[in-house]
C-alpha cells in the first residue's frame, strides 16, 4: 500500500463534460505514480470500458466484476442485473411478484424491479468493502451526471433514516398481518426473508457514512466546460455536495481552445470561453481551478489519458487532497436561515447584497462571489449581513 488511508476521489458533472474521461485519466496518473488504483463507474450508461480500449475486452461478459488494466490500475462497471442476483435476491423476487399481479409480464416485471437507487447502493457495498479491507491506495468513482450524484452521496442517509424509523416497525406490522392478509387478498406481502436482505445489506453499509464525510479521506472534484449552461449546473452541484458535507477540492475545465489557437471560425468560442473561465474563478475561488485543453483527438486508450491526466495534474499529486474547506453551510433557527460562506483573504467591511437571475451575488469591494441560492432559500429576501473571520453570514429572515 502506497497509503495510509485508502483515498476515495468522487467525479462528478453534467453530463458530455467529459467525467469519465477525467476519472480515467485520473486513475491511471494514480497509477502511474505507482498507487495501486480502481475506477468503479456507477453511471447505468457505461463508457468507463470504451475510454480504455482497446486495452480492454469490449465483449467481455464479466462486465460487472474489476478488470485489470496493468500493473496498478483495474475498473469496475457495476452490473445491477448481476448484482440483484447477487445482493438483492429476496428484495428483487418480491418486487417482481408485486408487479406481476398488476398484470406487467413476468420479463417486464423482472426489468421494472431494478427500482431507482440500487445501482448506488450496490456502488456503495464495494466502495465500503475496498476501503475497509484496504484492497486498493486510490478508489475513483465515475458517477452519473449530476443529479444521480446527489442521489447517491445522499443514500447512506436516507437508509440510515429508513432502518431506524421504518425498518422495524414495518417488519413486525407484517408478521402480524400477513396470515389475516392471506384470507382476503392474493396480493403477495414481503416474507421475512425480504427483511432479512434488506437487513444484512444494511449491515455491510455500516460506516461507509462516515468515510464518505472524512475529509482527509473522500473529496469531490467536479468537471465541467467553459459554456454558460454548464457552468451554471456545476454551481449547483457545488452548492449541494458543500451541504451534504462533502469537500469539492477541485474544478476541472475541460476541453479548452488553446489561447495560441489564431483562428477566424473559432475566435467567438475562445471569447466566450475566457468569459466563462472568469465567471468560473469568481464563482469557485478559492477551489483550485485545473484547466484542460482540447486534445488533438479524442481521450481513448491510456496513451491519450496519460496526455490528459498530465494536463489536468502537472506536478501535483492526483490522489492528494487540494482543498479541505468548507465553503457553504446553512443553519436553521426559529428567526429563519442563515447562511454562511467562508471567504479567505475577503476582511472590508462594506457588503453589498443583491440577487440576480436566482442567484445571490456578493460584493465586498472589488470582489464579487455569485451564490447559487438553494431551494429553501428560493423567494426568500437577504437581511442582515456580517463578515467575521473571514466567514460571510447572511440571514433570511422568516418562519421556518
Amino acid at each position: 500500500m502506497g497509503r495510509e488511508k485508502p483515498r476515495i476521489i468522487i467525479f462528478s458533472g453534467k453530463g458530455g463534460v467529459g467525467k469519465t474521461t477525467a476519472a480515467a485519466a485520473t486513475a491511471l496518473r494514480c497509477a502511474e505514480n505507482g498507487l495501486k488504483t480502481i475506477v468503479i463507474s456507477i453511471d447505468i450508461a457505461h463508457s468507463l470500458s470504451d475510454a480504455f480500449q482497446p486495452e480492454i475486452d469490449l465483449h467481455d461478459h464479466n462486465r460487472g466484476q474489476r478488470r485489470q488494466i496493468n500493473d496498478n490500475l483495474w475498473i469496475q462497471e457495476v452490473d445491477i442485473q448481476e448484482e440483484l442476483d447477487r445482493h438483492w435476491g429476496e428484495v428483487s423476487k418480491y418486487l417482481a411478484a408485486l408487479l406481476g399481479k398488476s398484470g406487467i409480464t413476468n420479463v417486464l416485471a423482472e426489468e421494472l424491479a431494478i427500482i431507482p437507487g440500487m445501482e448506488d447502493v450496490v456502488s456503495l457495498l464495494y466502495i465500503n468493502q475496498y476501503y475497509k479491507e484496504k484492497t486498493f491506495d486510490v478508489i475513483v468513482i465515475d458517477c452519473a451526471p449530476t443529479g444521480e450524484s446527489l442521489r447517491f452521496v445522499s443514500m447512506p442517509s436516507t437508509l440510515e433514516w429508513y432502518m431506524k424509523k421504518i425498518f422495524k416497525l414495518e417488519r413486525n406490522l407484517l408478521k402480524a398481518a400477513r396470515p389475516i392478509a392471506k384470507r382476503f387478498t392474493d396480493i403477495p406481502l414481503p416474507e421475512d426473508a425480504y427483511f432479512a436482505s434488506i437487513g444484512n445489506l444494511f449491515m455491510r453499509l455500516e460506516g461507509v457514512d462516515e468515510v464518505l464525510l472524512d475529509r482527509e479521506v473522500t473529496s469531490v472534484r467536479l468537471v465541467t466546460n467553459a459554456e454558460k449552461m454548464v457552468v451554471r449546473e456545476t454551481q449547483r452541484a457545488f452548492m449541494y455536495f458543500c451541504l451534504y458535507g462533502l469537500v469539492v477540492d477541485a474544478i476541472i475545465v475541460n476541453r479548452l481552445f488553446p489561447q495560441s489557437l489564431q483562428d477566424s471560425y473559432l475566435k467567438d468560442w475562445l471569447c466566450t470561453q475566457q468569459r466563462s473561465l472568469k465567471q468560473i474563478n469568481e464563482i469557485f475561488d478559492p477551489i483550485p481551478i485545473r484547466k484542460v485543453n482540447i486534445l488533438e483527438d479524442e481521450v481513448v486508450g491510456l496513451e491519450m489519458l496519460s496526455k490528459m491526466g498530465a494536463q489536468i495534474y502537472d506536478e501535483i499529486d492526483p490522489s492528494a487532497v487540494m482543498h479541505q474547506d468548507t465553503v457553504y453551510r446553512i443553519d436553521r433557527s426559529e428567526d429563519g436561515f442563515t447562511l454562511r460562506i467562508k471567504l479567505p483573504f475577503v476582511t472590508k467591511d462594506h457588503v453589498d447584497l443583491f440577487q440576480e437571475d436566482g442567484d445571490l451575488v456578493v460584493r465586498i469591494g472589488s470582489f464579487k462571489r455569485h451564490v447559487f441560492m438553494p431551494r429553501v432559500l428560493v423567494g426568500r429576501k437577504p437581511g442582515r449581513a456580517s463578515l467575521e473571520n473571514s466567514i460571510l453570514s447572511v440571514a433570511f429572515p422568516g418562519p421556518a
